[in-house]
């Protein structure tokens, strides 16, 4: 004898016929607040060592600093090179010219390779709108100014150092002169570097201030270049102590007091450029740090 069966309810029907839907998964929980997550990646704060290592990634990473000091490094070593030949060749006498002065037009030039990387460290981010990125990542306008001159000096400073004392190597075993005291040496390798290094640093605190490339480097060139050509063709008696002014006080003058063959005999001299440029430089960079605090980016 069998039990009839009661046919099923429309509500049993449905769940026999529905699929089995997935259970969603429970949200992973770390910590005392279940239901959150908790990422196992330990949250610190940014500091200025990280702000120059990401400075140091991006300056090494683009193609315009490996042209750019790539371009520096040909003229340094060409043109240093080369007027040694020349001098060689000639059998001329120096006449007391120190051997290593030779550099100086190498240098000189470099120098605007130099200026161009400074400008560019900054302004090209204005240009391209990656430094709302940079900001955003290190909100600290003062540490991404302070990790950009920290990393752009230092790479200048050794790169230039490194190839003006390969190009008095290579002078002095070209030429037969007497050898170079330790004074000169000093001076024109090391005093060199960090000349042209805090002249990179100005160029990049006027970037930060101006936000435009071809302008912020117009103005730099104009800053070592000027001078000089001014003085040069003022002729009038009235112009003579600012024609002696301009002159003693120019890039290219205070550049060769490291290489013992100064333009003007009197004005600066010893590591007195040196010292000019560090306090002109600090101005700059901190009218460059209030200029980024501000403004808008």
């Amino acid at each position: 004898m069998t039990t009839p069966s009661t046919p099923p309810t429309p509500q049993a029907a449905y769940q026999q016929q529905a699929p089995q839907q997935p259970v969603a998964p429970q949200p992973y929980a770390q910590g005392p607040q279940t239901g959150f997550y908790a990422s196992p990646i330990p949250v610190r704060p940014a500091t200025l060592a990280d702000a120059i290592a990401s400075e140091w990634t991006k300056i090494r990473s683009v193609r315009s600093t490996m042209w750019t000091l790539g371009v520096m490094i040909a003229l340094l070593l060409l043109i240093g090179v080369l007027s040694a030949v020349a001098v060689s060749a000639s059998d001329s006498d120096m006449g007391g010219t120190p051997v290593l002065s030779l550099g100086f037009f190498g240098v000189l030039l470099g120098s605007i390779c130099v200026i161009t990387l400074g400008v560019m460290t900054i302004a090209s981010e204005y240009g391209t709108g990656m430094i709302r990125t940079t900001l955003t990542a290190c909100p600290s306008r003062g540490r991404v100014l302070a990790a950009k001159a920290v990393v752009f000096f230092l790479l200048t400073f050794v790169l230039t150092t490194v190839m003006t004392t390969i190009v008095a190597l290579l002078q002095t075993s070209i030429l037969d002169a007497a050898a170079p005291s330790g004074k000169e040496w000093l001076s024109s390798t090391v005093g060199v570097g960090l000349y042209i290094a805090t002249l990179g640093l100005l160029s990049l605190a006027v970037g930060a201030l101006i936000r435009h490339s071809a302008g912020a480097i117009t103005i730099m060139i104009g800053v070592v270049l000027l001078p000089l050509v001014l003085a040069i063709f003022m002729f009038a008696d009235s112009l003579r102590s600012l024609r002696k002014w301009l002159l003693e006080y120019s890039i290219p003058n205070q550049l060769s007091i490291f290489y013992d063959n100064a333009v003007s005999t009197s004005g600066p001299s010893g590591w007195d450029p040196l010292w000019i440029m560090l306090g002109v430089t600090a101005v700059a960079l901190g009218g460059a740090f209030l200029a980024m605090n501000n403004r808008d980016v």
